[in-house]
């Protein structure tokens, strides 16, 4: 007897059952009452949802597949195969977000996640090779332009907002902005100017209030104003022949001297004129705790994205993007129940047989034999000469 409904017929005969006891496991056993078929009620959709749900139990949790079946997980990795074929999507629901966080994270070889998240959950990724405008714009269509998006600086989504979200305000993460000029200037700068330059940056992350905004731009004017004359010095090179710096081409007749130093400089520079530091103490947004970095995707994304595959290594980059997928899914904001997502499609797991043309009857056109023709055929005895 197979179904969930009520009905309760012999599939042999037709007759009527009745009840005849239950099995080992508990489950209720009927006999029918014209031919004595026993029988039992199965329910494939109840045995799919289990299947389903122990598969995403070790997919999302930290435990190895031997540890849901002792001693080999090759009935865990049989029973929930199908599962594989299950794409986690979530629909657009149109809500209108105060502010986005977006970041891409790499996670494999030639493969990137972007990840849009709004109040600490998942709203949307988009798989790609690399951040790209094209790619940011797939992902930016997928909801409405909120009034703040605080992103990490790439230059794929910036011109992918300009594009999307031109009238969205935009915030940029202060952290990375922090790692940027490190990256010109090192940790510890040999020059004074870049000693200086460093402690302002550092100063960042600090900042609460207008005023002390206002502060800090007040002090990066100062230090131009002091070593302005600093990052505009050149060098010319000795000759055709003398040394240049990595970067500068040899068609160059001089370079800035402190490349780097300017360039930390410059960076800072053009995100006061425009606009993207101090994003979050607009007086518009007074009371709504806008936030500054992008802290919420690196730390609680990317380093769970990350911790994830390493738990789980091995897995062929198929199933690892699968594996990424149910994870930001599981932690949206208001996942569906896994199983609804099951489709009939992804229950046929049974493998397609390869269809063996036969060879027509018929003149062979080309093949691949020995004629004496073409000068090759079997020879017999040493050196060709026959015995």
């Amino acid at each position: 007897m197979n179904g969930s409904g009520k009905s309760k017929q012999c599939e042999v005969c037709g007759s009527a059952l009745k009840r005849n006891g239950k099995t080992s496991a508990g489950t209720q056993r009927w006999r029918c009452i014209h031919c004595g078929a026993s029988s039992v009620k199965k329910r494939p959709d109840l045995k799919r949802r289990a299947e389903l749900n122990l598969f995403l139990q070790w997919i999302l949790g930290k435990q190895s597949q031997a540890s849901y079946n002792p001693g080999t997980g090759r009935t865990l990795r049989h029973n929930t195969q199908w599962c594989w074929a299950i794409e986690p999507s979530l629909a657009p629901t149109g809500e209108v977000h105060l502010q986005i966080q977006m970041d891409g994270i790499y996670l494999g070889r030639g493969w990137c996640c972007l990840i849009a998240i709004a109040n600490g959950k998942t709203i949307g990724w988009q798989w790609c090779d690399s951040e790209k405008r094209v790619a940011w714009i797939a992902l930016l269509e997928q909801f409405p332009a909120p009034r703040v998006v605080i992103i990490d600086g790439g230059s794929g989504l910036a011109a992918a907002l300009s594009q999307a979200w031109p009238e969205t305000r935009v915030q940029r993460c202060l952290v990375h902005v922090q790692r940027n000029v490190r990256t010109y200037l090192t940790l510890r700068p040999r020059t004074d100017a870049g000693r200086a330059l460093r402690r302002i940056s550092l100063a960042l992350t600090r900042i609460k209030t207008r005023e002390h905004a206002t502060q800090w731009m007040q002090a990066l004017q100062e230090w131009h104003h002091t070593f302005g004359d600093v990052i505009k010095e050149r060098t010319y090179p000795a000759g055709p022949g003398g040394h240049r710096p990595k970067g500068v081409k040899p068609t160059q007749t001089w370079w800035y001297t402190h490349t780097r130093l300017r360039s930390a400089y410059k960076l800072l520079e053009r995100l006061v004129r425009s606009g993207e530091l101090f994003t979050y103490l607009e007086p518009e947004f007074d009371g709504l705790a806008i936030a500054s970095t992008t802290n919420h995707i690196e730390g609680g994304v990317n380093t769970q994205l990350r911790a994830l595959l390493r738990g789980h290594r091995g897995m062929p980059p198929a199933h690892a993007k699968r594996a990424v997928e149910w994870w930001l899914y599981s932690h949206s904001e208001k996942p569906t129940e896994p199983h609804t997502l099951i489709r009939p499609e992804h229950l046929n797991t049974k493998p397609v047989k390869k269809q063996i043309q036969e060879e027509t009857i018929g003149p062979e056109l080309i093949g691949t034999a020995l004629t004496e023709a073409e000068g090759l055929w079997v020879r017999k005895g040493w050196a060709g000469r026959p015995c």
